[in-house]
């Protein structure tokens, strides 16, 4: 199963938020630059323009982007899964054995990583070393992270 369709509802609500932040903020904002920058004359020399073309192009790249994907995502609700278990879209609080170190993660979408900011909790991928790990333990399960700098433990101890 390809889990980089998925998406929480409040992930999508933040991506759709981004789509109309850039359609009705900073895309008005780079029109109006280009009507000013256009004013200034030879637009072959003339480097406001060309900036304000660039940041054109990477906002409507970026709608563009956002709009299909957004369309190809599959929103999942997570508000009737169980608690007993971690699975997409549910927080929970990991130690790591070899630090003592707890941590509050989120297993989230690939595309609400960029759309995560709750302040002392990691969002991480559903597809990514920590999110894989994460996935199907229980209180108490201690998940193996496999990464390149070695394995990591985490012991799970709290799951919402």
């Amino acid at each position: 199963m390809d889990l980089t369709i998925f998406i929480t509802k409040p992930g999508m609500d933040k991506l759709q938020k981004r789509i109309g932040f850039l359609m009705n903020e900073d895309r008005p904002d780079v029109i109006r630059t280009l009507v000013i920058a256009r004013e200034f004359g030879d637009l072959s020399e003339n480097a406001e323009y060309k900036a304000a073309r660039e940041r054109q192009r990477q906002i409507d790249s970026e709608i563009d982007y956002l709009r299909r994907r957004s369309a190809s995502l599959k929103v999942v609700d997570t508000d009737a899964f169980p608690r007993d278990t971690v699975r997409f879209g549910l927080y929970c609080r990991a130690m790591d054995t070899d630090n003592n170190e707890e941590l509050w993660y989120h297993v989230v979408g690939v595309d609400e990583l960029n759309f995560s900011d709750e302040e002392g909790v990691m969002a991480v991928s559903v597809v990514s070393p920590i999110g894989t790990a994460l996935l199907g333990k229980k209180l108490g399960d201690v998940a193996v992270v496999r990464a390149p700098i070695g394995d990591r433990y985490l012991e799970i101890l709290e799951i919402k």
